[in-house]
């Protein structure tokens, strides 16, 4: 038996606040916010280096989650994840439009290790994860000659002498592979 007290996992809790602002419940909302503005907004300020521009993305991102709460699908990530992806869709969006704004570059300790923050690895991790759903999603010959393109680092020359075909079969079979990659990853709302 559960214990009345014990939290519930995030699965459940992102099915269930996304039910409640489907329905229109603004507490819900002010739930997500208490829970996930901190996140929205700091990741916006480190991509763009301006606290007033961090600021605006966290209200557009809340607002399009209340525009639009179904646009959220827990069964291809967290909230977390999902609201952290639109900041910083947002927030590089923001860095676009106004060029004088640049983001600063990682701090680089002395063994030339970029420091990251909590925000940009999980963005990292939930893009990895696509990546590979994508790639177990694609036909065997286009898993394949990406496969030895990106993860052996063969030309398309040595993709096609490796697998025995045409140059520029190799070559169209790798373009093909990267627009489908490309596409899912977009429908997984990963990229823009």
């Amino acid at each position: 038996m559960v214990p009345v007290d014990a939290p519930e996992p995030a699965a459940a809790r992102d099915q269930e606040l996304r039910a409640r602002l489907a329905a229109g419940d603004e507490d819900a909302l002010a739930e997500v916010y208490d829970l996930f503005s901190p996140l929205v907004y700091g990741l916006a300020r480190r991509v763009t280096a301006d606290a007033e521009a961090a600021g605006d993305v966290t209200q557009e991102v809340f607002v399009g989650l209340w525009e639009r709460p179904l646009a959220f699908d827990p069964a291809k990530g967290s909230l977390r994840t999902w609201l952290a992806t639109l900041a910083h869709r947002r927030a590089v969006d923001w860095v676009r439009r106004e060029s004088r704004h640049r983001r600063p570059p990682p701090v680089i300790d002395r063994e030339g290790n970029g420091h990251h923050g909590v925000e940009e690895e999980v963005l990292e991790g939930e893009l990895a994860r696509g990546v590979r759903r994508g790639l177990t999603g694609l036909p065997p010959n286009l898993r394949e000659v990406l496969e030895l393109a990106y993860y052996r680092g063969l030309t398309y020359r040595e993709v096609a002498v490796a697998l025995g075909i045409p140059e520029g079969t190799a070559k169209s079979r790798i373009r093909s592979a990267l627009a489908r990659l490309a596409r899912d990853l977009e429908r997984e709302g990963l990229t823009s």
